[in-house]
């Protein structure tokens, strides 16, 4: 493998696999890409290659990345008012609200609801944005927004193209980039190959947390468990839950990754991009663990305080990796350094929040050493 670290790709594979072997996970895949061509991609347990993960926030990249080229086309501006393109979003002290807010996750409605039957219609969405209301005054602190975010931005997408999110996706990146597995908003005929969601294991005990972190439980707010294993149901796979319902291979994750590297064919414009994977606009602690949250407009930036194992990407990468992770321990990011990017993906949604941070700082950082900077 050309400038790979065949030991460093054995040692991290042999760790991706361990919990499946021993019957914890149902199953995972893990891909590696460089120089813009992928240069590992393996499964384990009881998946392929080919088959499909839910990938939950992982998606929310994906849907950013649309965002990102409507601003390079003069389409869409940070500092606009969500408002103005979406009148019925306005109310209820909304009307400040700005695209940079809603990217960096500043706006002050984490919780705001959203569910079906109102999210397949425009129409519906924009009803659910006039009654949402602010929990704290807008861009005062950070506070992740797990769905309602990506649903306003999902509708700023609409209000200037004309096309549904899904659509968008598809057209604007998947496609253009050769990306086969990944959809957002799967058709419920072709659901077959997509793995289902298995919760796996018992939660850590209060004192087990209390040693680890100093906190007695872990506060989930939206992100519960039977909110995640709803994206087994065929409707809400359909929809294309634009915060965290795109569907995709490890492989199609690492090739994306590449290209925010490398934009093939001036994709996004190159200003655009260069912040977006670059500049941190968003040092608020993070609620629960007090570490900077380290945000650019729709990324996490893994920075040079040592801390960027908070972060979702372990502890071997540059300062300057960027990516998106997701819920269930899955993995996304690619490090300028070293030129890689890195996918891991599993349908086990762990019930033991320290063991999957442990995994996932083992994981990436086994990945992070798998080429040269």
């Amino acid at each position: 493998m050309t400038e790979i670290d065949a030991a460093a790709v054995d040692a991290l594979l042999t760790r991706a696999a361990r919990e499946v072997d021993e019957g914890l996970l149902p199953s995972c895949q893990v891909a590696l890409a460089k120089g813009g061509e992928l240069v590992v991609d393996e499964a384990f347990g009881a998946a392929t290659t080919d088959s499909r993960f839910t990938i939950f926030s992982a998606t929310k990249a994906f849907v950013a990345s649309v965002v990102w080229q409507l601003m390079g086309e003069g389409l869409l501006d940070p500092d606009q008012l969500v408002s103005e393109l979406l009148p019925s979003f306005g109310t209820n002290g909304k009307d400040v609200i700005t695209l940079d807010h809603v990217l960096q996750h500043t706006s002050g409605f984490p919780m705001a609801p959203l569910s079906g039957p109102e999210w397949d219609t425009h129409e519906g969405r924009a009803a659910a944005f006039s009654r949402w209301r602010l929990n704290w005054d807008v861009g005062s602190k950070y506070e992740y927004h797990p769905t309602s975010a990506h649903w306003v931005l999902a509708e700023l997408i609409h209000a200037v193209t004309g096309e549904n999110h899904t659509d968008a996706v598809r057209t604007r990146v998947a496609e253009p980039l050769g990306l086969k597995a990944f959809t957002l908003g799967v058709a419920e005929a072709d659901q077959g190959d997509i793995q289902t969601l298995v919760p796996c294991g018992d939660p850590a005990s209060p004192d087990e947390l209390e040693a680890a972190l100093g906190i007695r439980e872990i506060p989930v707010g939206e992100v519960t468990e039977e909110a995640l294993l709803g994206l087994n149901s065929p409707a809400a796979r359909r929809v294309g839950l634009p915060g965290g319902g795109g569907v995709s291979t490890a492989a199609d994750v690492a090739t994306f990754y590449q290209a925010l590297l490398h934009n093939p064919g001036g994709l996004w414009d190159a200003r655009v991009l260069e912040d977006v994977t670059s500049v941190v606009r968003n040092t608020f602690p993070d609620p629960m663990l007090g570490y900077p949250v380290n945000r650019s407009r729709g990324l996490v930036l893994a920075g040079d305080d040592g801390r960027s194992n908070l972060r979702g990407m372990g502890r071997t990468v540059s300062p300057g990796t960027f990516g998106h992770n997701g819920a269930g321990g899955q993995i996304a990011w690619a490090d300028p350094a070293s030129g890689l990017s890195f996918a891991y993906l599993t349908n086990g949604l762990d019930r033991n929040f320290l063991r999957e941070h442990r995994r996932t700082t083992a994981i990436a950082s086994l990945a992070g050493v798998c080429a040269p900077t």
